[in-house]
């Protein structure tokens, strides 16, 4: 099931929220996990039992490295068992179409390298467990003993399909009180409208255009390679910030604060300041369980610059089993190194607009060997911006989509910066009834798209 489905809008969703402000408290864990397992099991009825196996191996494991912590014995021979299951099941599902072809190549062997069905979610839960039993062995929580509240918590519906990374010790507050009240519950809604709205209004409009630009099947003006690479921009961070904002809104109306996952990261003035602002939970996650752990900064050059190079190889690869994810990590990587060695001081002295700039097509570039598998397109588009092997600068493909994308185009950008959350907050939420109003458009806007054009999977739910 997806959050951006009239399914999930107009029946589950709704019924969860009755159920879960009519019962006692004690039965609300009861709620929330029986209909997470519901909205899994919905779109995966085989593979919910992998994330069941997930749950349980971890609330099991965390009580046994609490007690070996307790009673002052080594607790590194359980954290290393899980974190190798762990491994070796996001290994076996992401990763095994494009070893067993490695294999099959450099062996002579006959596996099958057709790629896995990757489970919903696998990266996300499994990183969201795998940081509650790494904070259980640093003394950083209490392992949970509560099976209910533990299994609410590892299969929260809410983030289960594409983040963000939620930290036990964030919500385990949150698990026991659940303080939902009318202010909180209208946040929700707003948070979750305005979520929708990004994935349909924006994210869905921009994905006809690009796969309307790839059937073309021709040569690309440079005009049109840009066009093309602008709308991918914008499509995944509207996509993906547009789950986060819909998950977050969830969350509130279940009486959970979940980590913000975006921060306007198309105003950053650096490569650094974007990746502190996009993906926040990934980001961090990595940062506290990968890279503090191999000594951070605080070592010597050469190590500092290991640390950066594994931490975004490891990145690159949790996104996928294709060359190019790795070769899009250690892109950023090398960049990262750049930037805290080489080319800092003149970033600073940049005018803003060039430095915001700056980091935009870098991002972008980014972006290009991020959407495609195959190194060739990723060359023949790259030639194409550049004017290289391009049909001619601009062409009527081109001039069709300036003119027909002009307001789509216009409406992201503002978007994309917090100038119209500056106006929203100053002329739109002024007003309870203006509120209301706005959003009650923005809603059925979203459901006639819905509608109209059916409904697109999230781009994150594949990694």
């Amino acid at each position: 099931m997806l959050l951006n489905s009239l399914n999930f809008i107009f029946a589950f969703l709704p019924v969860v929220l009755i159920l879960f402000y009519v019962v006692p408290g004690k039965w609300k864990n009861v709620v929330l996990a029986l209909s997470s397992i519901f909205f899994y099991a919905w779109g995966e009825p085989v593979y919910v039992v992998l994330m069941l196996f997930s749950a349980v191996l971890h609330y099991m494991m965390g009580i046994d490295i609490g007690r070996k912590r307790k009673r002052n014995q080594s607790a590194v021979p359980s954290l290393v068992f899980v974190v190798v299951i762990d491994v070796f099941i996001l290994g076996f599902f992401k990763y095994y179409g494009f070893l067993s072809g490695a294999v099959n190549e450099w062996l002579g062997t006959g596996f099958s390298t057709s790629a896995l069905s990757l489970p919903i979610g696998l990266s996300f839960y499994s990183f969201k467990n795998l940081s509650y039993i790494i904070d259980v062995y640093k003394k950083k929580c209490e392992p949970e003993r509560d099976p209910i509240a533990f299994l609410a918590y590892a299969s929260l519906f809410a983030c289960m399909s594409a983040g963000p990374i939620v930290r036990y010790a964030d919500i385990r507050e949150d698990l026991y009180t659940h303080n939902v009240y009318m202010s909180r519950l209208g946040e929700g809604a707003r948070r979750f409208i305005l979520g929708l709205a990004k994935k349909v209004l924006l994210a869905d409009q921009l994905s006809m255009m690009i796969s309307q630009i790839q059937d073309a099947g021709t040569p690309m003006s440079m005009m049109t390679a840009w066009i093309y690479l602008f709308a991918y921009t914008m499509q995944i961070f509207f996509d993906f910030s547009g789950y986060s904002d819909m998950a977050i809104g969830v969350g509130k109306m279940l009486g959970f604060d979940f980590q913000e996952n975006f921060d306007y990261p198309y105003i950053a003035k650096s490569v650094t300041e974007f990746w502190r602002r996009w993906h926040m939970s990934l980001s961090s996650w990595f940062r506290d369980y990968v890279y503090i752990p191999l000594g951070g900064n605080r070592v010597s050059v050469p190590g500092h610059l290991r640390n950066i190079l594994i931490v975004w190889c490891l990145t690159g690869i949790w996104h996928g089993g294709t060359f190019n994810f790795p070769l899009w990590g250690l892109y950023y990587g090398v960049i990262l190194i750049f930037e805290k060695y080489v080319w800092k001081n003149l970033l600073s002295r940049l005018p803003g607009w060039a430095a915001n700039l700056y980091t935009m097509l870098l991002v972008m570039f980014g972006w290009l060997i991020f959407m495609n598998s195959s190194l060739d397109a990723v060359g023949k588009i790259l030639g194409a911006l550049l004017g290289f092997g391009a049909s001619s600068f601009i062409d009527l493909t081109a001039g069709y989509y300036l003119k027909t994308g002009f307001l789509l185009f216009a409406v992201c950008i503002l978007s994309a910066r917090p100038v119209l959350k500056k106006f929203s907050e100053r002329f739109v939420e002024s007003s309870a009834i203006t509120t209301v109003v706005v959003y009650l458009i923005l809603f059925l806007l979203s459901i006639g798209g819905l509608v109209f054009n059916s409904y697109q999977p999230f781009l994150y739910m594949q990694f």
